[in-house]
């Protein structure tokens, strides 16, 4: 009896480590190299906190004047499919780049989706950010464009005098109408939002006014907005591209410090405290500025075995 049970207990834990092995998950950090023209790289992490390079690049671009492939943003939807948007031009582009993938190394078709086609003076379409709302079952992307003339100029240039778009879409393929998310009174781009919990959500942006360039937090009970005012400044200047993850209890704020070139974060509960952990993290030179996702441990397998 004794030699049966304890059969039963070695493949009880066999299938225990087995399942639990199945379903590991890595952090994936979207990424690119200046000048953005090579194409789409990626980040990996078992902690979130100390992230390896994955060789080569996935994604050449293929749309837009200048062909780019600036601040890759991805999520994965409960299908499993990867969704993609990136910025395609410094200027001269009235839409950002689409493109799917179930495995990451192969990818669709890329799409330009025309969001400012009926603002034909807008200078660009920066950083757009893809959000899954999982209750509505849709997806959000936001982004910056400046059009000049349209909002109070404060100390920034006409042609540099942004504000947060934003629409929404089940497919890509039919595409809401183009709303303003955010006017905070100033130039403001590179925002991403999270969900805290339901009608508990946060958002994060950049103040691009010259003086400043920072970043900053707003509130709202719902993604789409009305979003409180834009907070005191939580980070030194010249700073761009945030992304969020969630590790334990914890928050990490990662954004890119240009100037020093070097990658910086911060640990925070509630958005309102951070802790600098710039000298925690460890992120590969030459790295810039994408976003996180969990991704099941196989496919990080295949990308790097792909590489070798």
């Amino acid at each position: 009896m004794n030699k049966y049970f304890n059969l039963l207990i070695v493949l009880v834990l066999f299938c225990l480590m087995t399942s639990c092995q199945k379903g590991k998950e890595y952090y994936v950090f979207t990424s690119f190299h200046e000048p953005a023209n090579e194409g789409l790289r990626y980040l990996y992490s078992e902690d979130g906190i100390h992230w390896d390079s994955i060789s080569g690049t996935w994604l050449k671009p293929e749309i837009g004047r200048q062909q780019l492939m600036r601040d890759p943003s991805m999520v994965r939807t409960p299908d499993g499919i990867f969704h993609l948007v990136w910025t395609t031009s410094w200027k001269g582009d009235l839409g950002f780049g689409y493109a799917s993938s179930t495995d990451l190394i192969h990818w669709s078709e890329q799409k330009m989706i025309p969001v400012m086609e009926h603002e034909p003076t807008t200078v660009n379409v920066w950083a757009p950010e893809i959000f899954y709302d999982d209750e509505k079952e849709q997806f959000m992307v936001v982004w910056a464009s400046c059009v000049p003339g349209r909002f109070a100029r404060g100390i920034e240039e006409e042609n540099n005098n942004h504000r947060l778009y934003y629409i929404t879409t089940k497919d890509f393929k039919t595409i809401s109408e183009t709303k303003i998310l955010y006017d905070p009174g100033f130039s403001s781009i590179d925002a991403t939002i999270v969900k805290r919990a339901s009608k508990d959500y946060v958002m994060v942006l950049k103040d691009n006014t010259r003086s400043n360039r920072n970043l900053k937090i707003a509130f709202a009970s719902s993604p789409y907005g009305p979003y409180s005012p834009a907070s005191k400044a939580f980070t030194q200047p010249f700073v761009e591209g945030p992304t969020v993850e969630k590790v334990g209890k914890d928050y990490l704020i990662y954004f890119d410090v240009y100037k020093k070139k070097i990658y910086g974060a911060v640990k925070t509960r509630d958005f309102i405290n951070f802790t600098n952990e710039t000298q925690t993290v460890k992120v590969p030179k030459g790295h810039k500025h994408g976003t996180i996702c969990k991704v099941p441990k196989k496919i990080i397998e295949r990308l790097i075995e792909s590489k070798k």
